[in-house]
């Protein structure tokens, strides 16, 4: 990846405390190139207006472009037809709308399986819904390595289970999960597949016809675009059977004081007035996306984390955590006696960011036996300099503790 990528981020013309600012959290959020910025602002000075409901020129035109991105993101992960595009405003809202209506499909008894290192989006929303439901919860295991335990997730399907829930890439240990496969024997056994792609959908490309899952999810703040706006897809005979996540305005077809009648999809998973400037940003962020072109970005991503991975395993007294065959660029470490969060705070002092802390995965903390762990992510336009400063920064911080 040249150096024209980085220059596209406005946000690292800037310093931090002297230093250049050196961004490796790009596994919580990525930065906005400034097409990006550009078409959001654009659209407020020249186009902004309500969706779907106006008569009037601007709000015809913001209407379309909405819709183009739905168009947009249907092609970028290969669905069928664009109704099966949802907005949402995250990842986080795109699991919970299928755990509140796909709950209604459930009976006493069945079972829904997810894993030990899911983010809590995806291992709360299933908790709780079998609780609700007097669903039964199982959980695959972890092998040494930090990968799913195929043989023992073969072991716990059976005509019971309803639903498969499982992170695409650990947002801790960067695994790589072979959702292929798992969307496979899934179906075998008659389960539904929901796979949380929020770690995924930036480094890899997604094809959901492919796959053949029943439900995918991402947000757009993970994809160089803005928060506030996701995507779940559905299949669409699946979601034409779930009742309507919220109510309210424009997801009707027809009200009454005696009854309602819900409009079609994509509308009645859209109640209310949708984030129009967010989901302007998302198409700009996959426009981006296209143009660099997942070849170039997978590439470069894997020669960095390399870098990263060999520069890390020279340092003595730092222990990385999970090694599997296949790696996202996502590394968490821990320096002997060094807590993660004071690891964190000098290194900021020297204008690197990364995050430190259990990484809303609690359950795989608890597995690792620890409560915490620093955590460095890449992105597109992370380069060798900033691994190189990155390391001499922690080199910094055993001097200081030392």
């Amino acid at each position: 990846m040249n150096k024209s990528i980085k220059s596209q981020f406005p946000i690292f013309q800037q310093q931090v405390n002297g230093y250049p600012f050196v961004y490796l959290d790009s596994a919580a959020t990525t930065h906005k190139p400034l097409s990006v910025i550009q078409a959001m602002t654009s659209f407020l000075m020249q186009d902004n207006a309500t969706v779907h409901r106006g008569v009037y020129l601007h709000s015809q035109k913001a209407t379309q472009r909405c819709e183009d991105v739905r168009q947009k993101v249907q092609h970028f992960i290969h669905a069928h037809r664009p109704e099966e595009i949802i907005f949402v405003k995250g990842t986080t809202e795109a699991i919970n709308l299928v755990a509140s209506t796909l709950g209604s499909l459930f009976q006493t008894g069945d079972e829904i399986i997810i894993s030990e290192m899911e983010h809590h989006a995806n291992f709360v929303p299933w908790q709780q819904l079998c609780l609700q439901k007097q669903l039964i919860l199982h959980v695959i295991p972890l092998t040494p390595t930090g990968e799913l335990d195929l043989k023992v997730f073969e072991t716990l399907l059976n005509h019971r289970t309803k639903l498969v829930a499982i992170t695409h890439v650990s947002n801790v240990l960067g695994t790589l999960n072979p959702i292929d496969l798992i969307t496979q024997k899934s179906h075998e056994t008659g389960a539904l597949v929901l796979i949380d792609g929020a770690q995924a959908i930036a480094h890899y490309p997604v094809d959901v016809t492919h796959l053949n899952c029943d439900f995918y999810c991402f947000s757009g703040h993970k994809l160089y675009g803005p928060t506030g706006i996701g995507v779940l897809y559905g299949k669409y005979d699946l979601l034409k059977q779930l009742p309507p996540y919220q109510t309210g305005g424009g997801m009707i077809k027809q009200v009454s004081l005696e009854k309602v009648t819900f409009a079609d999809l994509p509308s009645k998973f859209e109640p209310g007035t949708p984030a129009v400037v967010e989901i302007i940003g998302l198409g700009a962020a996959i426009d981006f996306m296209n143009t660099v072109g997942f070849l170039a970005i997978q590439r470069h991503e894997e020669d960095l984390l390399a870098l990263l991975k060999q520069s890390l395993s020279h340092l003595s007294g730092l222990q990385t955590f999970g090694t599997p065959l296949y790696q996202s660029a996502i590394v968490s470490f821990n320096m002997d006696s060094i807590h993660p969060h004071d690891v964190g705070t000098f290194l900021d002092e020297q204008g690197i960011a990364i995050r430190v802390g259990h990484h809303c995965a609690q359950p795989l903390m608890k597995k690792l036996g620890l409560s915490a762990t620093a955590r460095a992510s890449l992105g597109l336009y992370n380069d060798e300099d900033d691994i190189h400063a990155f390391i001499k920064a922690l080199k910094r911080v055993q001097e200081y503790f030392s």
